[in-house]
Order: C-alpha cells, then structure tokens, then sequence
C-alpha cells in the first residue's frame, strides 16, 4: 500500500506534468498567430458559432464571467471580436467576429497538426486519450 504514495504511481502527476507539456507546446504554435490558449479556444468556440452570449460561451469553454470578461476584452482590443449588449435585454451580451477573427481562422488552420507532431502522436493516438479525458470529465461531471 505505501507503494501507492509514490509521486510516479499518482495519477495526478501524470496528468499534470501532462498538460505542462500540452500547454507548452500550445504556448509555442501559438505565438506564431498572437494567442494565448484562453484566447485560440475562446476564437474556436466562435468559429464554430459566430453569435453567442458571454453566457453562452462561458458554458462552452468551462469559463466563469470573471475569467471570460477579460478575455474578451484582449481579443476586442486586438480587433477580433465585438461584443455588444442585446436590444432585448441589456443584461446579454453578444459576441461576434470580425472580419479580422474570421480570417484568422485560416492562419490557425494548421495548429492541430503542428500539435499532433510537437507531441509525436498519431490521430488515433489523440482519439484515444480524448475519449479517455471526456469519459473521466464526464463521469465526474455526473456525479
């Protein structure tokens, strides 16, 4: 038993030193188009689907207002997006792309596989460990 409180038995520092490692390699690719990783996901959720609500988005990305607020506002003073309050209700706030958000999606296109050969994995490698990490969040989410 005392074996399982050895630091390379503990899940949580593979999965840390992990996502060090990802977030390593995000940090380098994407300085190349001027994001950070908050502000590359925040812009993915808004290619998906160009119109959302801070609410919406924030739901999206596992953000709080207090984290998005800020983060929005780099990417508006970087001319990426708008944000503009709803006629209906001025308590919304709708978020928006640029044409200058738009085109970066272009730039951004090959982010996903300079990923895949920063980390020396093969797409079948990443499904797994994906599936893996959304069954763990799932589970936990559903407890």
């Amino acid at each position: 038993m005392d074996d399982l409180l050895k630091l390379d038995k503990q899940l949580c520092f593979s999965v840390y030193v992990l996502h060090r490692e990802i977030m390593q390699q995000y940090r380098t690719i994407l300085e190349e188009i001027d994001l950070t990783y908050p502000q590359y996901i925040t812009m993915m959720a808004l290619w998906e689907n160009d119109e959302q609500t801070v609410n919406q988005l924030g739901a999206k990305l596992f953000l709080d207002n207090g984290t998005l607020t800020p983060l929005l506002k780099r990417l508006e003073t970087k001319a990426l997006l708008t944000r503009t309050r709803s006629k209906e209700d001025e308590r919304v706030v709708k978020v928006r792309l640029t044409v200058q958000g738009l085109q970066l999606k272009e730039k951004a296109s090959c982010v996903p596989m300079q990923i895949f050969e920063a980390l020396k994995l093969d797409y079948a490698d990443m499904v797994q460990l994906k599936a893996l990490a959304e069954k763990i969040v799932n589970n936990v989410g559903n407890s």
